[in-house]
């Protein structure tokens, strides 16, 4: 089955963030000593407490390459292929988007645009995962608890294909 687009939009519709909906990833991609580099693709998303993706947040890869060439390598991101991606039909809107540079970088996601309004209080984690062509693949996991209020700081790092990750809820 082909998912479309409304893949990032996957999650139940029991209770809500009320007051603070809105996520920002903040994510540095190292810039490394090597002698050919490539910029690394990257997928975020939230997982639920039972490890189901709760929601696609980011989708970064080469979206330019001729004859839609960069979707090729997205089983590269190998977790999120196979929890999301070998069922999606890329490009998802809103979504998909274009490599990053090394340095930091901050993503932000509407909570309503993304269901994330609508997650109930509970477990989650942010996972980030890098892969890079002639390079690794490494995934970061932060975890945190939504309480259904609040604000909520959680981060983690990287030690190769990402630094620090760090993620804002408010």
């Amino acid at each position: 089955m082909k998912l479309s687009h409304s893949l990032a939009l996957t999650l139940p519709l029991a209770s809500s963030w009320a007051t603070a909906a809105d996520l920002s990833v903040k994510f540095e991609v190292p810039r490394l000593n090597v002698a050919e580099y490539h910029k690394p693709y990257v997928a975020m998303w939230v997982e639920k407490a039972d490890q189901a993706v709760a929601a696609n947040l980011a989708v970064l890869y080469d979206v330019k390459m001729k004859n839609r060439e960069g979707e090729k390598w997205l089983k590269d991101l190998r977790s999120w292929w196979r929890k999301a991606g070998r069922d999606a039909a890329m490009p998802i809107d809103g979504v998909s988007g274009a490599t990053r540079a090394p340095g930091v970088h901050t993503m932000k996601f509407d909570g309503a645009r993304f269901g994330l309004d609508k997650l109930p209080a509970g477990d989650y984690t942010l996972v980030v995962e890098a892969a890079r062509e002639s390079g690794g693949r490494e995934v970061v996991k932060v975890p945190f608890n939504w309480t259904g209020k609040g604000k909520v700081d959680a981060n983690a790092a990287g030690k190769d294909e990402l630094g620090a990750v760090a993620l804002q809820i408010q």
